[in-house]
Order: structure tokens, then sequence, then C-alpha cells
């Protein structure tokens, strides 16, 4: 068994036979079950694409569906810290001027600009797309709404 001493040395992406079709992706296995809610996210990560979420993109969760204690628990953990408890910019880095993120009732904000922004990032803020689930985001854009709404009152 000589290559378990000396390895074969393989280069990233050089041909294989390893699959019928050289190093192209391979389709997944029929009748298997994916793990998790992704779905990839078809609108660019561009200002147009911010644009387009903007005026389009809207929630596919129905009002019995938001689960705003969800919402403010995942809201709590990822956004508290730069948004502050109730959306108007005073958390904590904004309190320390490390940050500037501004109260949401100032803001003109969509239900598809806030998923974008969670999904892509925006300015100094960081996407969050690895941190939260797709339904998760969307409980998420439902409590920032509510939020903005509160603070319009």
């Amino acid at each position: 068994m000589p290559n378990m001493y000396e390895s074969v040395g393989y280069e990233t992406y050089q041909e294989s036979d390893a699959f019928a079709n050289g190093v192209e992706a391979q389709l997944p296995a029929e009748g298997t079950i994916p793990r998790g809610d992704f779905m990839p996210f078809e609108i660019d990560n561009t200002t147009e694409g911010y644009e387009e979420a903007k005026l389009n993109l809207t929630s596919p969760l129905d009002s019995t569906q938001v689960d705003y204690e969800q919402g403010k628990v995942l809201y709590d953990i990822y956004c508290a810290i730069c948004h502050g408890t109730k959306g108007d910019g005073n958390g904590t880095l904004a309190k320390k001027e490390l940050i500037i993120p501004g109260s949401y009732a100032d803001k003109d904000i969509t239900t598809g600009s806030i998923y974008h922004t969670i999904y892509y990032g925006k300015n100094t803020m960081g996407s969050y797309a690895n941190q939260l689930s797709e339904t998760e985001r969307w409980h998420v854009v439902a409590y920032v709404e509510k939020l903005k709404a509160d603070l319009k009152k």
C-alpha cells in the first residue's frame, strides 16, 4: 500500500475520472432530501438589485406564519448591537461611535430592501446570510418592520 506512505498529489481543479463528467458539479442523488431551507437568492448584489428588491420583493410568510418572538430573539442577537433594541440606532457600537446606523424611523426601507441588506449587507453592515436561514431572515424582516412602525407612533 504505497499510497498510504507517499500520498498522490492532486491539483485543485484537475481533470478526474472519479465522476462521469470530469470536474463539473454533481447533481444530488435521486430521492435525497435537502437539509435546511436554503434557496438561492435570485436578486444581484448591486445597487440595481437593491432597488429591485426594495420595489418588488415581498415576504413569502403570511401574517399567521410570522413569529415576532423568534424575530426579536434573532434581532437581539445579530442586530441590536448596532441598531439598538428599539431600532432607534442606539446600539452599543453606535453609543461608542464606532458606527452610525441611524433610526429605522428615518430610513426609507421596505420588506425587500431589509431582506436584501440582511442577505448581502450594505455599507458597513456585513451579510448575515450564513448566520440566518431564509425563514429566520424573514422573521427578522417582519420584526424590523414592527420596530419601524413602533418608532413612528
